[in-house]
């Protein structure tokens, strides 16, 4: 139990690391002083693996009585700070932290929900939540759309990589297999939409209709 510990403080770090970078450049796009960048990497960092707690009931919070997060997150921002204006393209820098960020917490998110009991497409869609809620929180309060609703494929991305992990460890195949294999399908998805453009099939409206009125 003690090596799974060690494993999910490693995710969390990492994952948190990744999403609070993403936040941070979105605050340097919208050109904020340090501290709206340590705001917006702590809330792209934790947001959405708050909301998987709150969904969870698991309390506290998992970043409650955890300095050591809040000192990444807070890091990471000023990090960007201090090197965003030596970026080529912040937005490009964005999308990849982005990927990263979605691919570890899609995993960690659905590993956790799994711990604490819930049903495999439960721990799915608790994956996808703390995967997207951080980046939803982020976009919303900076005024950007949301990378949600860009054609490109992202909730997908991290569904793929919840299931995956989920599945396999189902099999059952050991954490040391599901948790890379996961992250790996997760990222792949995601980094070859945002290489491709690829999307999913989009609603095309059919031509409107005048209708006679009846009488």
């Amino acid at each position: 139990m003690g090596g799974l510990d060690t494993a999910l403080r490693v995710l969390d770090i990492a994952g948190i690391a990744v999403f609070a970078i993403s936040g941070a450049l979105v605050a340097s796009r919208k050109q904020m002083d340090a501290v709206g960048f340590v705001l917006m990497a702590c809330v792209t960092g934790f947001g959405g693996g708050t909301l998987r707690d709150l969904l969870l009931g698991r309390t506290p919070l998992f970043w409650l009585g955890r300095p050591d997060l809040i000192a990444v997150a807070a890091a990471a921002g000023l990090l960007v700070f201090a090197v965003a204006p030596w970026l080529e393209s912040r937005f490009r820098a964005l999308l990849w932290a982005d990927a990263v960020g979605l691919a570890l917490f899609a995993v960690l998110g659905a590993e956790i929900a799994l711990i604490a009991g819930a049903d495999p497409w439960a721990a799915v869609l608790l994956g996808v939540v703390t995967a997207t809620g951080g980046g939803i929180l982020r976009d919303v309060i900076c005024n950007e759309l949301p990378l949600i609703l860009r054609r490109e494929i992202y909730i997908t991305a991290a569904a793929a990589g919840a299931a995956a992990y989920v599945a396999l460890r189902l099999a059952p195949l050991q954490r040391d297999v599901a948790v890379p294999a996961g992250i790996l399908l997760g990222f792949a998805i995601r980094a070859a939409a945002i290489r491709f453009g690829w999307s999913l099939p989009s609603y095309r409206a059919r031509p409107a209709r005048d209708y006679p009125d009846r009488r």
